[in-house]
């Protein structure tokens, strides 16, 4: 959402939010992780938003690096050219966490400032590289959160939002949120606070201390960004984190949808009848890096048109889907396919696959579904099998995964390296390759 505020306004008073000390009913922020990766959509959210975390987490030797998305140049002084105002502002971010520790990573994509909305396809591969750079470690994602009605913040927070699960868990800062609200307005239930210890609160008040282009007027009729009032917010004791990645659209397709869809179109999705459809699977399967596989599973068969190319490819298959009537067309086709009525991933076949096939399926999955599919394709897989991933770009309505989340999320599990990316506007094909040891 986005909520219309005016930075230059006072805003709601700290001693308000002290009084009502909302955060005293909140669960502790769990640190059980191996690093945290902290994103900020602009130079100074990571200091005001999460300095504490990350002050905390180097005193207890957690590793911690940081993505800030845009060099915040629309925040500048009037007439200050906006390279200027990057250079500084990037400055600026560099000692501040040098106040928070050392050995802390940091990275700038340069993405334009009020503009992530359209970038968004840079904002995740920005932080699905960010988080990819230690497969297997348990990474705490900590962004701003998508709440907070700033438009950048909202979309950093979707986006992040969408690679939880498979070692990756997500919690998100408000900003402005502090400013705009009253503790009337908010929902504690997902919120997670950070005590702070006196050398960490100290760390974080001299960091953010260093954004001193920020609390500087960028003309004489205008306050600063952060003005006293807004600076007040950030010198509490206390960091509060929202963790609700599980929001009301985050749900899985009931099968029964898939059901209703097939009794109303003889012909679902044009499977049979568009150029699309055929050119697409005639791509998928010229993307298979291996002539041929003993033993491959498809999941989401529908009525088995790209189940039939494969089988060429292959000594066995097994496909899946959730609608008897499209296996039993899968089962003409290919009548030696072994073919299972199962809803994955929570169902699943035996067996392990040397090829796994997953083609504009996992979109209809939850994110903690999703999880938990690449959690049991990485079982499924022998030494060096492969992931063939293939999915419609453009957002479905209703949907909160796209096809570039859900191939984001596969990059960022660390289960799988990329062999093949095949990028279009409507679609995007990848394959992923286990790596060469025992599944895990």
């Amino acid at each position: 959402m986005t909520i219309a505020f005016d930075h230059r306004h006072p805003g709601t008073d700290e001693r308000d939010w002290v009084a009502a000390a909302p955060w005293q009913s909140a669960p502790a922020l769990d640190l059980d992780c191996d690093r945290v990766v902290v994103v900020a959509a602009h130079p100074d959210d990571e200091t005001l938003g999460a300095a504490g975390l990350i002050a905390t987490a180097r005193t207890r030797g957690i590793a911690v690096s940081v993505l800030v998305l845009t060099d915040g140049h629309a925040s500048g002084e009037d007439g200050a050219a906006p390279s200027d105002v990057a250079r500084t502002r990037r400055h600026e971010t560099v000692d501040a966490l040098a106040e928070l520790g050392d050995g802390i990573g940091l990275v700038f994509a340069g993405l334009p400032d009020g503009g992530l909305r359209e970038h968004e396809a840079e904002v995740r591969s920005a932080i699905t590289a960010a988080v990819s750079t230690a497969p297997g470690a348990r990474t705490l994602l900590v962004t701003p959160w998508h709440g907070d009605g700033h438009r950048d913040h909202r979309i950093v927070g979707s986006v992040a939002a969408r690679l939880a699960g498979a070692g990756i868990r997500v919690v998100q800062y408000p900003i402005w949120m502090w400013h705009w609200a009253t503790s009337d307005d908010v929902d504690t239930a997902a919120w997670r606070a950070l005590a702070l210890g006196d050398r960490a609160h100290a760390a974080k008040v001299r960091a953010v201390a260093r954004h001193l282009s920020q609390m500087t007027s960028p003309s004489p009729d205008e306050p600063p960004m952060l003005h006293a009032g807004m600076r007040s917010h950030f010198e509490r004791h206390v960091e509060v984190f929202v963790d609700d990645v599980g929001r009301s659209d985050d749900v899985s397709v009931d099968p029964s949808w898939f059901r209703a869809f097939y009794e109303r179109h003889d012909d679902p999705w044009g499977f049979e009848s568009r150029w699309y459809e055929r050119r697409k699977r005639e791509l998928v399967v010229a993307s298979l890096p291996q002539q041929r596989y003993e033993h491959v599973l498809e999941l989401g068969c529908a009525t088995g048109l790209l189940t039939e190319q494969l089988a060429s490819r292959s000594a066995r298959i097994t496909a899946v889907d959730v609608v008897e009537s499209a296996l039993a067309k899968a089962h003409e086709r290919v009548p030696h396919a072994r073919v299972l009525q199962q809803r994955a991933p929570g169902e699943w076949p035996d067996g392990r696959f040397d090829l796994i096939v997953i083609s504009e399926l996992a979109y209809y999955w939850s994110t903690a579904e999703l999880a938990d599919g690449l959690r049991r394709i990485r079982a499924s897989l022998t030494p060096g099998g492969e992931l063939l991933a293939c999915h419609h770009r453009p957002r479905i309505e209703g949907r909160s995964l796209a096809g570039d989340d859900v191939h984001a999320a596969i990059r960022a599990s660390g289960l799988f390296r990329t062999v093949v990316t095949h990028a279009e506007d409507p679609f995007l094909l990848e394959v992923f390759r286990a790596d060469d040891e025992e599944a895990r």
